[in-house]
């Protein structure tokens, strides 16, 4: 799906020009991860229905499996009332998170706390 110069324009990207996106399981609803779009990863996205998002970290375009085959295959893509943030519903082929967990999201605070790392 093609954006327009206004729907872009309209987005409240951050200063570093990135917008927040949540990526929920579309059948069970599970959120599994947040990542970050810009621009370029947005259009991708939404041009060819598989999550691309941009590493902040690689500084680079990352399309969500292209070295773990866990790809996130895009059935609807949402933008919340500030037009600050996305939400992706997807069908995951494998888990989300980098430690091969379902979901980013599993550890709880008393976790963290005992044992604060990132992963």
């Amino acid at each position: 799906m093609p954006l327009n110069p206004e729907t872009i324009a309209a987005i409240k990207w951050n200063d570093a020009g990135l917008i927040p996106a949540i990526v929920q399981d579309a059948n069970s609803l599970e959120v599994l991860m947040m990542a970050h779009l810009n621009e370029t990863s947005l259009r991708l996205t939404l041009e060819t229905g598989d999550a691309v998002f941009w590493s902040r970290s690689r500084q680079e375009l990352w399309r969500k499996g292209a070295t773990s085959g866990h790809t996130q295959r895009v059935v609807d893509f949402r933008i919340d009332c500030d037009a600050d943030t996305v939400l992706l519903l997807v069908e995951p082929a494998g888990p989300a998170c980098h430690t091969n967990a379902r979901s980013c999201f599993f550890r709880s605070i008393e976790e963290f706390q005992r044992k604060p790392e990132r992963l």
